[in-house]
């Protein structure tokens, strides 16, 4: 009877411990995990990563997001004294090489010339070299870039996705407006501007900025949804279509 009663109670206490490790881990499951919180937080274009990361992450990141202050000011300065020299002065690529040669050679040839004078040892001129590995590092990344650009437009071209096609022609059609206000060198020096100021003052406000973003993009995604019951899907498709029916 003794024997019987103890398994009685070790059976209930069995019972008791498993329902409140289920319970436990019911109300564990229950509770949302800190990554499944973290990616239902919407960031601007859909990023997982931080911002350096998509600009990958490495030393052209670290100028764009002034990692080193110094670095990127010089950046910025010189590519400031590139625009005015060509856009306010309105320097020839030609001109300006050769007047920097002709001072360059004729500083170095009168300090040469003058430690015969003094006789002093001349100035030590550095031989100047252009390094193989990270000319061949950028041709290889601008050839990826290249083939990438045509492998997008020829995917718009087929007809599959006509809600980018509609972006990448509005995008083109406000590039070519621009282009009509400014000339390569000022729209180039405005992107290298805009590279320099942008992304760092988003890394800065982003979990202010993202927010915004969302509900602009609900309302794009839902001003498009309108446009496309009304005008877009009464377009004719003709045989891209009947396949996609089929």
């Amino acid at each position: 009877m003794a024997e019987h009663e103890e398994t009685l109670m070790e059976k209930i206490a069995e019972k008791i411990h498993g329902h409140d490790s289920s319970s436990s881990s019911d109300s564990d499951d229950d509770k949302p995990s800190d990554s499944s919180v973290k990616a239902k937080v919407f960031r601007l274009f859909g990023r997982e990563r931080p911002v350096h990361h998509v600009f990958g992450g490495g030393k052209p990141a670290d100028v764009f997001l002034w990692r080193n202050k110094k670095v990127s000011a010089g950046a910025l300065g010189v590519a400031t004294v590139i625009w005015v020299l060509f856009e306010l002065l309105e320097y020839n690529l030609l001109t300006l090489v050769c007047h920097l040669l002709i001072l360059a050679l004729a500083l170095l040839f009168l300090c040469s010339s003058a430690t015969t004078f003094i006789r002093k040892s001349p100035p030590h001129i550095p031989e100047v070299q252009i390094p193989k590995d990270p000319v061949l590092e950028f041709a290889e990344a601008l050839r990826f870039e290249i083939n990438r650009a045509f492998a997008v437009l020829r995917d718009i071209a087929s007809g599959r996705d006509l809600k980018k096609f509609l972006s990448v022609i509005a995008g083109l059609w406000v590039l070519s407006v621009v282009g009509n206000w400014c000339n390569f060198l000022t729209l180039f020096y405005i992107v290298f501007v805009l590279l320099h100021t942008v992304p760092v003052l988003y890394e800065k406000y982003e979990d202010k900025v993202d927010p915004f973003a969302e509900k602009a993009m609900h309302e794009i995604n839902k001003q498009y949804a309108v446009f496309d019951a009304k005008v877009l899907s009464k377009i004719p498709r003709g045989p891209l279509k009947e396949k996609k029916k089929d």
